[in-house]
């Protein structure tokens, strides 16, 4: 549907007469429907109240500053400066049009109390800490308003007008909407859902690559002068000891002594001290697991003195890590129940 927007035209009336017209044509001229003080006595309070309720109904808001602060409130304020702060506090967009200092401007058409032109300078700081444009001449405000408004509708876009015919079938509409809206939360799910499958499938086959690739570990103790055969453990097996250190990140060097110690149950204190576990042995099998997707090199920062090989989970390692960690827990709790169930019976109460 087309809609046509209401746009608020502020300014000091006196002054800005002439451009103001030109702001209201540029606005007619782009087919919307401009709205102004001019209709109203803003100094009437009852005529106040008319004029927030069209504020209210406004899509966008407009205010144009020269060098005159206008007509004041009792208290002080002025109606320009009350119906932008009226628009600002009900978030209806504003675009603020300000007078270029270097400009000359008529003396009659300029404040000289001095406590108008220090209320206007504040008053325009305020406007400039939204979207402000800065005008030579009426003209030059024509064509800076056309720019801003259109601007304004792309990036602010709002309700603003329709012809009754165009919103007859409006049950119609909401309801394509809301089935609309329903289908795409409905893909969204199967598309989760399926993702969540292949997952699974990918975790079980990971899994199962694991199960059927077998390593052997070697380790050199200090009091030795070879390598020594370590222990013939699965993939799976060694993932599931080095895994729980790697959700952060972990050393190459840590690995080596932490796979001789957890893998091949040397104590820690009969290791020599530089790799315990050969290099190119513990790189092959990080190769491996990198290849299936369980671990990945650290992406942290480090300094430039570090000089350390890092190794952490990948996502997909992580999934792996959760779903080996359920299924051990699930045995455990199977073997408790079939122990219960086997377990003599009391029968001293027979």
């Amino acid at each position: 549907m087309s809609s046509k927007f209401q746009v608020f035209v502020s300014s000091t009336y006196r002054d800005l007469h002439d451009e103001r017209d030109l702001v209201i044509k540029a606005i007619l001229e782009m087919g919307h429907i401009p709205v102004g003080m001019e209709m109203f006595s803003a100094a009437d309070e009852e005529q106040w109240n008319i004029i927030k309720k069209q504020i209210d109904q406004s899509d966008y808001y407009i205010v144009v500053a020269a060098h005159c602060y206008g007509t004041c409130d009792e208290t002080g304020l002025s109606y320009t400066e009350k119906e932008y702060d009226y628009a600002i506090s009900k978030g209806i967009p504003a675009l603020g049009f300000v007078l270029d200092d270097s400009i000359s401007w008529p003396k009659d058409k300029s404040d000289s109390d001095k406590t108008a032109v220090k209320r206007l300078k504040v008053f325009k700081e305020k406007v400039k800490q939204k979207p402000v444009s800065f005008w030579k001449n009426g003209e030059d405000l024509y064509g800076r308003c056309s720019i801003a408004l259109m601007k304004a509708f792309n990036a602010y876009p709002r309700e603003g007008w329709v012809r009754a015919s165009q919103v007859q079938d409006t049950a119609a509409a909401k309801e394509i909407v809301r089935l609309s809206s329903e289908n795409a939360e409905l893909r969204e799910r199967i598309k989760i859902f399926e993702e969540q499958a292949k997952e699974q499938s990918n975790l079980s086959e990971v899994m199962e690559t694991l199960r059927n690739n077998k390593r052997v570990i070697s380790f050199f103790k200090k009091a030795a002068s070879n390598w020594e055969k370590g222990k013939e453990v699965t993939l799976y097996q060694l993932f599931e000891v080095i895994a729980p250190e790697m959700q952060v990140e972990f050393a190459l060097t840590e690995i080596a002594r932490y796979i001789a110690t957890n893998i091949n149950h040397v104590p820690y204190g009969e290791l020599r001290n530089t790799w315990p576990s050969p290099r190119n042995e513990l790189r092959t099998l990080l190769a491996d697991l990198a290849a299936l997707g369980c671990v990945e090199p650290s992406k942290r920062k480090k300094p430039v003195a570090d000089k350390e090989e890092y190794w952490s989970l990948s996502p997909f390692g992580i999934l792996m890590l959760s779903e080996m960690r359920k299924r051990r827990l699930n045995r455990v709790e199977s073997l408790s129940k079939l122990s219960e169930a086997h377990a003599p019976k009391d029968k001293s109460n027979a």
